[in-house]
């Protein structure tokens, strides 16, 4: 049994419903959550407000902050939502945070591009989901920390096998 702080990251496109699920995850374990989009520059919201797609330079101090997050953690642990869409970019956290799951919700462009179309008031461009497909290096057999979840499924269901994985496979713990 460990008694290390779990920590999680809910990654995805755009418009995959990372916040919804990270905060789903937050809420049954009791962990701390926050939607990576709040550790942006605001250099970096600026750009993505405007249409402009991120590079890594932008990315990189990004991801260093999702990580120290993490890394602070206390018992229970944290939850974060992040794209962390490619591979280089989840080693960044995994270097920062030490030992972390992601858990990688998984949906085609036709479906995520709708569900963007009907969200309100959010900065990320529909626009920008071509950019982030091309730039999703999906997870691989080898990352052994990953969990994929197809985003078909209601969050509910979604929630439920996540916790089951989690408790038999990551963090007996739970």
């Amino acid at each position: 049994m460990s008694n290390m702080p779990l920590r999680l990251i809910v990654m995805g496109v755009s418009g995959c419903g990372k916040s919804t699920m990270a905060a789903a995850l937050g809420e049954r374990l009791g962990l701390e959550m926050v939607d990576g989009d709040d550790l942006h520059l605001p250099e970096s919201v600026a750009k993505m407000r405007a249409g402009i797609a991120l590079q890594d330079a932008d990315r990189w101090p990004w991801l260093d902050r999702i990580g120290n997050y993490l890394a602070q953690a206390h018992e229970p642990g944290r939850v974060v939502a992040c794209s962390a869409l490619k591979r280089v970019y989840r080693d960044r956290i995994r270097e920062q945070a030490g030992d972390v799951c992601f858990v990688f919700l998984d949906g085609d462009f036709d479906l995520i591009q709708q569900r963007m179309q009907q969200r309100v008031g959010h900065y990320m461009q529909p626009g920008l989901l071509d950019s982030q497909f091309r730039t999703l290096e999906k997870p691989q057999a080898d990352e052994l920390d990953v969990l994929r979840l197809p985003i078909t499924e209601s969050v509910q269901d979604m929630l439920q096998q996540a916790l089951q994985v989690l408790q038999t496979r990551l963090h007996p713990a739970l």
